[in-house]
């Protein structure tokens, strides 16, 4: 289970994708995922692809490990693409029984599905190249504004962090009591849906301990390093944009740009 999710590690390295500035790359980020829901043509998606190919390759990552995130979702990208394929009216390209499958429910599946496929590499790409402290600066220098209004940025980026922090962990958690389960004779594999639900109980109480056990353990180690909220707290490191990351912005807008207003 955990060596099929991307999203909330962090893969240390040097590249150049690596070196950009947390808030260029999250504000670059957002960018991508705005124009996945704005692009409706299959040239817009092959530009956004094509950009997240580089992206990839200039962080140094292998293409394999950052596709690796889409293995738990391969159950929906399926469903989605026979969604569109069935339920999309046109020209009819073949047929199960009642069931008629069109050109249009063909085209339409293959982008709500590119569609998924880039947001989940965007967001992986993401966290793969951020580590949790620089994600926690970055975004809080973003909701700075916010503090106007009474919004606590700082507390409210921990927090976020945090929880992203741990996805792996709880997956590793779960995963290991899965394993102890089975191991007394668990069945999670057979039966109907409701017999699946249920044999989920004796999974959920104990990860809901450990959960809480973990979250207890981390308050503990934050007030004893005297840790009072962003309050007159200094950073050892300054963000610091350089031309690098102005012109990564400039090449990500303009490219979304294109994908989403010109194809």
């Amino acid at each position: 289970m955990l060596e099929g999710i991307t999203i909330g590690q962090y893969v240390p390295g040097e590249s150049l994708v690596h070196r950009l500035d947390p808030r260029t790359k999250i504000v670059l980020s957002l960018v991508v995922i705005a124009s996945l829901f704005l692009v409706n043509t299959a040239g817009g998606y092959g530009v956004i692809a094509g950009f997240l190919f580089v992206s990839v390759l200039l962080s140094g990552l292998r293409m394999s490990y950052v596709m690796k995130g889409l293995r738990p979702l391969v159950a929906i990208l399926v469903i989605t693409f026979a969604l569109h394929l069935f339920m999309n009216p046109g020209r009819e390209f073949f047929r199960v029984g009642p069931l008629v499958a069109t050109y249009e429910g063909l085209y339409r599946g293959f982008l709500m599905v590119s569609r998924l496929v880039l947001l989940v590499v965007a967001t992986s790409l993401l966290t793969l190249t951020t580590s949790p402290i620089q994600l926690t600066d970055g975004m809080e220098y973003l909701l700075r504004p916010l503090t106007a209004v009474g919004v606590p940025s700082h507390e409210l980026a921990m927090m976020m962090t945090i929880a992203l922090r741990f996805i792996p962990t709880l997956l590793e958690e779960t995963e290991k009591i899965m394993k102890a389960q089975m191991a007394r004779g668990a069945d999670f594999e057979t039966g109907n849906l409701l017999k699946r639900a249920k044999s989920l109980v004796p999974l959920l109480v104990p990860l809901f301990v450990s959960a809480f056990r973990r979250a207890d353990e981390l308050a503990m180690a934050m007030e004893a390093r005297c840790y009072r909220g962003g309050r007159g707290r200094t950073r050892m490191r300054q963000l610091r944009m350089g031309g690098v990351d102005w012109a990564a912005s400039l090449v990500t807008i303009l490219l979304m740009g294109l994908a989403a207003v010109f194809l």
